[in-house]
């Protein structure tokens, strides 16, 4: 990122302070990978070592190696979730405050090669670059009369404007468009020069948008209460449209033949299996279900450094030789499979329908499972 903001001539302290705001997220995701893998290779030097032979020699036992592992865990997991949960947001905020300054200034920044980019109702998607020129360029927006435009161009200039936005000075250039609702109804032409505008406006406002990810877990809630409020609402106000048509239908097939709207059935039926998808449609809404997931994560990937002491000690034990060294090896394979859990389990999540608790909690649930089996087991001998 420093890299590509650096080559547009921004002022270094500026390109610093982004980095600098960008720093949390990068925090509260590696933490608890770091106390993983820390606590790997310090137990397994000091088994190495033979200094735990040492401690159990001299009447110690292991729960002088767990206490502090655990303690250790504790205070990762708590200063996890306060850099994902306090700073990050804040970070965020001021991210985007200097990157909109930037922005304003050096518009050239959100228009990358071999991109798909959206400004606004503009969507952009670039080819190739060499200097200032592109190939294979195509624009998809919409008119400010409401019809949808497709622009496509052999090759384009780009034409950096500062504060009045940025201008795409295309060749060869093709132009269709048609209606928002009579897609029949179009419209295309050619030209040989074109110049097409983005205002400053579209493209600070591209930045503008904040994810669930990037808020803390009291705002995440709050949108999803909102969210879920306005989901019961659309529910009910689809249901009550589908009333009318399932008690036609009742009374339709209550009647018989010798009804007057018997031959009237199948559109009856066909017009409440519409209702019907819509209200199941309504039901899997994507972006209640995103933002219920995002929320479970923030608590579930900070306190994965608590569960992961309970895996790492005793895995920590078994090293026989170059503990350090095992530890580390251990770490990474212990960091993929936890991390591709998370993944497959808010993919099922969001694509599925599975619970958004299990969904982010199952790799903690697993790790702490299996860490204390091999606990229990490692304190019997």
């Amino acid at each position: 990122m420093a890299q590509d903001i650096l080559t547009q001539k921004v002022p270094l302290n500026q390109v610093a302070l982004l980095v600098l705001y960008a720093l949390p997220s990068i925090i509260a995701l590696s933490a608890p990978f770091a106390a993983l893998v820390g606590i790997l290779m310090t137990v397994g030097r000091l088994t190495s070592d033979n200094e735990i032979l040492v401690m159990l020699s001299s009447g110690l036992s292991y729960r002088n190696i767990f206490i502090p592992a655990m303690l250790v865990g504790v205070v990762i997991s708590m200063l996890s979730f306060f850099t994902n949960d306090v700073l990050l947001p804040a970070g965020t905020v001021q991210y985007r405050r200097l990157y909109r300054q930037i922005l304003a200034s050096t518009p050239a920044l959100e228009l990358e090669p071999n991109s798909v980019k959206r400004f606004k109702d503009t969507v952009i998607v670039t080819g190739p670059v060499s200097g200032r020129a592109f190939d294979n360029l195509l624009i998809m927006d919409r008119t400010s009369e409401g019809e949808r435009r497709i622009i496509m161009a052999h090759d384009a200039e780009f034409v950096d404007s500062g504060s009045e936005g940025i201008s795409l000075d295309l060749h060869d250039a093709f132009i269709q468009s048609s209606g928002e609702i009579v897609r029949e109804d179009y419209d295309y032409a050619s030209a040989g020069y074109l110049q097409y505008w983005i205002p400053q406006d579209d493209l600070i406002q591209a930045v503008s948008a904040i994810s669930p990810a990037e808020m803390s877990s009291v705002d995440v809630k709050k949108e999803i209460d909102t969210r879920n409020a306005e989901l019961l609402q659309r529910l009910d106000d689809r249901r009550i449209r589908a009333m009318p048509y399932a008690m036609s239908i009742e009374n339709i097939l209550r009647n018989g033949p010798q009804g007057a709207d018997w031959n009237k059935r199948d559109n009856t039926f066909n017009t409440f299996s519409r209702e019907y998808q819509a209200v199941q449609s309504i039901k899997k809404d994507m972006s209640l279900r995103n933002y219920q997931l995002e929320y479970y994560k923030k608590f579930s990937i900070p306190f994965g450094a608590f569960f992961f002491v309970f895996l790492a000690v005793p895995l920590g034990l078994l090293a026989k030789k170059s503990g350090q060294t095992v530890g580390f090896i251990f770490g990474l394979l212990i960091a993929v499979i936890y991390w591709a859990l998370l993944l497959g389990g808010q993919t099922m999540g969001a694509r599925l329908g599975y619970s958004p608790f299990w969904s982010m909690w199952m790799p903690n649930i697993l790790t702490g499972a299996i860490g204390l089996i091999m606990c229990g087991v490692r304190l019997r001998k």
